[in-house]
């Protein structure tokens, strides 16, 4: 499942010992396959993983919703907040994130469409925001196996033998036509990705970078085998980490879910809470202000 987190903190670091590979210290196995026997073995691992994930119900998911834990870090790597949060999704273009329990914070996407709920209401997802969600949506490990790799102008290849987390893995290289490079790490047991690298430019930043996903603590649901654990990395620092609780797939979600308006009427209901609050905050510094004042004239 897609991780686009901005709104919503959680987490802590995850614990766990691993062999620190990159796909450039693959054995050189793959060095002697022709171009057209790396890619027939590339797309072997591909469909392999995509049976292991569940087949037919894996390629057939309609919608997604999870709940769970999510921590999010700062450029040093150290934690910066703690939350829960549900999540709904139609994939690949549609995402709506609130936090738990109070639900005042949302964020809702809907292909070349964003808006925000937060305590200041209900506003359009800033342009640099979308433009990030965009790019996730085309480096999401979901939509690069159902979708994208039937693209005319992917280019599959065998990238070999590894250890990754201290367990033998197979890798698979894939370049889009937006000239990003992605790898992935398949279990050479289970077939299960187990991690993924993405280089391409980062479109807020406007330079070339090196984003690592890790998925773990899988579990079938309704015959689709779920990464309940996963972490995100950019340039090497931790970006999010995400313990999902439960996921529940193809309920028939409403369309009215991801739209402004679904946010407005939210807001009706929230916003009159915060108004109070605001309201009541006022309210109290000017009676301490008050309190200050006649006490100052006293003496």
């Amino acid at each position: 499942m897609r991780m686009n987190w901005r709104a919503f903190l959680a987490i802590m670091v995850l614990a766990g010992v691993g062999l620190a590979t990159t796909p450039a210290a693959v054995a050189q196995d793959s060095q002697f396959l022709m171009p057209e026997q790396s890619a027939a073995k590339a797309k072997e691992l591909l469909q392999q993983a995509i049976d292991a994930l569940g087949g037919p119900a894996y390629l057939n998911v309609h919608d997604v919703t999870c709940t769970g834990r999510l921590g999010s870090f700062d450029h040093s790597g150290e934690l910066t907040g703690f939350g829960k949060f549900i999540d709904f999704a139609e994939p690949p273009m549609r995402e709506r994130q609130e936090n738990l329990p109070k639900r005042n914070i949302v964020e809702i996407y809907d292909g070349d469409k964003g808006w925000t709920l937060d305590r200041g209401g209900v506003s359009n997802a800033p342009k640099a925001d979308l433009a990030e969600f965009q790019e996730t949506v085309q480096r999401d490990i979901d939509n690069i196996l159902r979708h994208r790799i039937h693209e005319p102008d992917m280019v599959l290849r065998y990238a070999g033998r590894d250890t990754v987390d201290l367990r033998p893995v197979e890798w698979v290289e894939l370049v889009d036509g937006g000239n990003r490079t992605i790898r992935i790490a398949f279990s050479a047991t289970s077939h299960l990705p187990v991690r993924k690298t993405v280089e391409a430019r980062d479109p807020k930043l406007r330079m070339t970078m090196e984003e690592v996903e890790y998925y773990s603590n899988y579990h079938p649901v309704g015959g689709i085998q779920t990464a309940f654990q996963n972490t995100r990395k950019k340039n090497g620092m931790k970006v999010f980490q995400v313990f999902f609780d439960k996921c529940d797939y193809n309920t028939g979600l409403s369309d009215s879910l991801f739209t402004r308006q679904s946010l407005d009427e939210r807001w009706s209901k929230v916003g009159k809470k915060e108004r109070e609050k605001e309201k009541n905050k006022k309210e109290k510094a000017d009676k301490d202000r008050k309190d200050r004042d006649d006490t100052d004239d006293r003496n």
